[in-house]
């Protein structure tokens, strides 16, 4: 199925962008196809066609490509980590760790399959920086620099749940649709919004931001 999407995915990269070599293009299209060859025994994700699949999970996924990697090099780690939560069919993780080499992806979820399937494609798609792990992530050890999740649980629970692997200078990347005030609102005092990002994906006429969330000075809550 991958050869069809090929123009679709490069008028997507453009669009946000985003300048990926082929290997990087081919890795995207073979991931594609690992997603619905899986998805048909396993029912990875709802969305099923393949051009669908392409906007609404690596396009959107890619979305935060951009912002995630302006704020690697601000950050200035040199070999930065990412765990990526509850990342089902390994959305946006799998997608990070094509984009980002120099990241070393965590791909966390708590149905075995799922994990599986990550494993399968970091292995399928010979990319050493990306594993998969079955557990929940409430017993995953850090640190992590960045810990990410897209449409996984409200902001209070998600930051809860992986707090512990969080690295102490490390941030929560969490994307959402639709800016959520009333998330943000009820998050605790011991952690601190410090931007909401609007994304545009192309090809979906729909909100998307990502919340950029940190632990809050002691002082900021004491």
């Amino acid at each position: 199925m991958g050869e069809p999407l090929r123009e679709p995915l490069c008028a997507g990269l453009t669009a946000l962008g985003l300048a990926f070599d082929d290997a990087q293009i081919d890795r995207l299209l073979d991931f594609l196809t690992l997603l619905q060859r899986w998805n048909r025994v396993y029912n990875l994700t709802a969305v099923r066609e393949p051009r669908e699949m392409l906007t609404y999970h690596v396009l959107d996924s890619l979305a935060a490509v951009a912002p995630l990697r302006g704020h690697l090099q601000g950050a200035g780690t040199p070999t930065p980590t990412l765990l990526d939560v509850g990342s089902g069919g390994g959305l946006p993780g799998v997608v990070f760790a094509i984009a980002l080499p120099e990241l070393a992806v965590t791909c966390v979820d708590a149905v075995a399959k799922k994990a599986a399937f990550v494993q399968q494609v970091a292995g399928a798609l010979h990319l050493r920086n990306l594993r998969g792990v079955h557990a929940r992530v409430q017993t995953v050890a850090g640190p992590f620099d960045v810990v990410s999740s897209r449409a996984f649980a409200a902001l209070a629970d998600f930051a809860a749940w992986s707090r512990a692997a969080l690295a102490p200078q490390g941030v929560w990347l969490a994307m959402k649709g639709r800016h959520p005030h009333d998330e943000i609102a009820a998050l605790p005092a011991n952690v601190q919004v410090f931007h909401v990002e609007p994304l545009a994906v192309p090809g979906l006429d729909a909100e998307r931001c990502i919340v950029w969330m940190r632990p809050a000075p002691p002082a900021a809550y004491t």
